[in-house]
């Protein structure tokens, strides 16, 4: 890689602010880039130079995570007025995902050459554009770093380890409790009293568990007279929500704790399906309980419908993101939602199994010879219908005729596909939510206007979506099956575990042929696609077999603190919703486009909610619907 000359990197030193270091130099002195560039965060320096005589230049640019996107207009830059004096020009690039430069002639608008790079953050960088030594002809793009990034991800890694450190000390100190002679010496000081009494129910007995959430319900207590709660269930549950809360209070702002642009995964596109998940499973094994405490079918349809419509009524009215636009109307409400979704799934899923579910027999339970495959067989009908609402999903998707889009298309719209089809984001999800809600009525601001700049609303939690969360815990439901009708039976639950996560992790993998973009159907948390539900039931199967093993079978871990938030879920979502902009759960920084103050804020404000759950779990506080 070569230089330019020393008085150039001198100016160019001026001009930036910044240290460039010549090939075998020293650095110059430097400013801080940040205050005198205005960068922000995720972003750095780029000096281009344009050494070329006579040549005017054009820069553009594209991330490499965006799928066959064109390329967006940067930069002009013009030639140099006198021989041996660049013309310069400075920009921001982002440095969230790797980066594509390509460089035109502006006069014959042919590519100079092409670079692709990884920036990092706040670093000063400079792009010599010259001819080579070689030939007058042969052009060079040589990429200098002036001043070095930080390491933005350092953070994370810190917090990670105080995390693993508290872990550690928690589990040493859980271990001394369990020895006979420091556990008498720390009672003598300290005279504690658990409240596990309050939810000591036994799965597949009556249950005082709320159907939707899992939340205990004191005036009906389902348990068998045989054990204990299963704790796994509540903690899984307890570890999406807290997830779930940390990424929706910003996960400091870095790109991987942000939904996905359009395909793929993030830590963010993990936690609302895994919520879903367990509400399938929650709501199995409750109504089990309730049904054999001989409750009127007809009147738990009646609560299954009121708790529809308050969850519908809840993510509607209080926790509306648009809110953000001004005072709440009709005119822009946004109809659908997290909790409306929730709602219609629950009451899906409910319904079907209160219409359909076989009462699972006494000596399945308790005499253990329960058949091969029971879990399955015995839900034959509800499985036909869960097909059929697959099946519509698939036909609308792949059949429907959508006006000026490709009928079946699944992708961004807006540069993706070399902009070709800019509005048609979603293809027929979004098409359907138009005709029947209106654009108004959608989201807003979609993650896939970060990366492909889309301009037409787009909800991620649209009506076609709903299909495949319903298929989502459907198979929730299956997980509470295998835990009721082999209760007692480890090794047949987690073969049964192990046998799910392999079947959906193979259909993942024929769907999407192991391809992010590629496959017959990507994964996708924006349309909900099936790749995208078996991909996360595999997970959370996974999940499920190792939580059940760990916590209630070895009884190698409590659960804690995630089964706090697990026990009062509902709660504990609202709350930091409609809370999410006050103190303490937010305040003003110091530096606004730092990384680490941002995970700082948002990690304590997650830990509030755990804490205010314990306290409530303490306190015998439980928030039902």
């Amino acid at each position: 890689m070569s230089g330019a000359s020393p008085a150039v990197l001198l100016l160019a030193a001026v001009v930036l602010g910044g240290t460039l270091r010549a090939p075998g130099g020293s650095p110059q002195p430097d400013l801080d880039n940040r205050k005198h560039m205005e960068l922000k965060m995720d972003q750095s320096l780029l000096l281009i130079h344009n050494e070329l005589p006579g040549t005017d230049l054009i820069i553009y640019w594209k991330s490499e995570r965006c799928y066959q996107c064109l390329f967006q207009f940067l930069v002009n830059i013009s030639h140099g007025r006198k021989p041996g004096k660049p013309a310069f020009a400075s920009v921001s690039v982002s440095t969230q995902h790797g980066s594509i430069l390509q460089i035109n002639n502006t006069l014959e608008e042919r590519e100079v050459c092409r670079l692709e790079y990884k920036f990092g953050e706040f670093g000063n960088y400079s792009l010599l554009v010259k001819h080579t030594h070689n030939g007058i002809n042969e052009i060079a793009c040589d990429l200098v770093v002036n001043k070095n990034p930080v390491d933005s991800n350092l953070p994370v890694s810190v917090a990670f380890l105080v995390g693993l450190v508290l872990i550690i000390a928690i589990s040493f100190l859980r271990f001394l409790l369990s020895l006979e002679d420091f556990k008498y010496w720390v009672s003598k000081a300290i005279n504690s009293q658990e409240t596990d009494h309050l939810i000591n129910s036994d799965l597949g007995s009556p249950s005082g568990a709320d159907p939707l959430t899992g939340d205990p319900q004191p005036e009906a207590q389902c348990a068998s007279a045989s054990g204990h709660r299963l704790r796994c269930l509540d903690t899984f549950r307890g570890i999406a929500l807290v997830l779930m809360v940390f990424v929706n209070y910003g996960g400091g702002r870095y790109w991987y704790f942000k939904h996905s642009s359009w395909n793929g995964l993030t830590v963010a596109d993990l936690v609302f399906p895994w919520f879903v998940f367990i509400m399938g499973s929650s709501v199995f094994l409750s109504m089990t309980s309730v049904l054999q405490r001989g409750c009127s079918k007809f009147k738990l349809l009646g609560k299954i419908a009121w708790r529809s419509f308050l969850l519908i009524c809840i993510g509607i009215v209080i926790v509306n993101p648009n809110y953000c636009l001004g005072p709440l109307s009709w005119d822009k409400v946004r109809i659908p939602g997290v909790l409306q979704r929730l709602g219609v799934t629950y009451f899906v899923v409910a319904v079907l199994e209160l219409l359909f579910a076989k009462p699972i027999p006494e000596n399945c339970v308790l005499e253990r010879s329960c058949p091969s495959l029971r879990d399955i067989t015995s839900s034959w009908s509800q499985w036909l219908l869960i097909l059929l609402l697959e099946g519509i999903w698939l036909g609308l998707t792949f059949l429907l005729p959508v006006p000026g889009c490709p009928t079946g298309y699944l992708g961004p719209g807006g540069i993706g596909d070399l902009g070709k089809y800019a509005n048609c984001t979603g293809g027929a999800a979004r098409y359907i939510d138009h005709l029947l809600l209106g654009s108004d009525h959608l989201y807003q601001h979609p993650s896939s206007t970060v990366l492909y700049h889309t301009e037409v609303p787009y909800d991620p939690e649209g009506i076609l979506g709903t299909i495949n969360s319903i298929v989502m815990a459907f198979l929730g439901v299956q997980a509470g099956k295998i835990l009721l009708c082999y209760k007692g039976q480890t090794k047949d639950i987690l073969i049964r575990f192990t046998a799910w996560c392999c079947v959906l992790g193979l259909i993942s993998v024929a769907l999407t042929k192991m391809s992010e973009n590629k496959g017959f159907i990507p994964i996708n948390k924006n349309l909900w696609s099936i790749s995208y539900v078996t991909t996360l039931s595999a997970f959370a199967f996974f999940i499920l077999l190792a939580l059940y093993l760990v916590v209630d079978v070895r009884a190698l871990w409590s659960g804690m603190p995630f089964f706090y938030p697990g026990m009062n879920s509902i709660l504990v979502y609202v709350g930091h919703e409609v809370f999410e902009n006050y103190f303490p759960f937010q305040w003003k920084l110091d530096d606004n486009q730092s990384h680490k103050e941002h995970l700082i804020q948002n990690i304590v404000a997650t830990a509030l909610w755990v804490l205010i759950a314990y306290i409530l779990y303490k306190k015998k506080i439980f928030l039902k619907i």
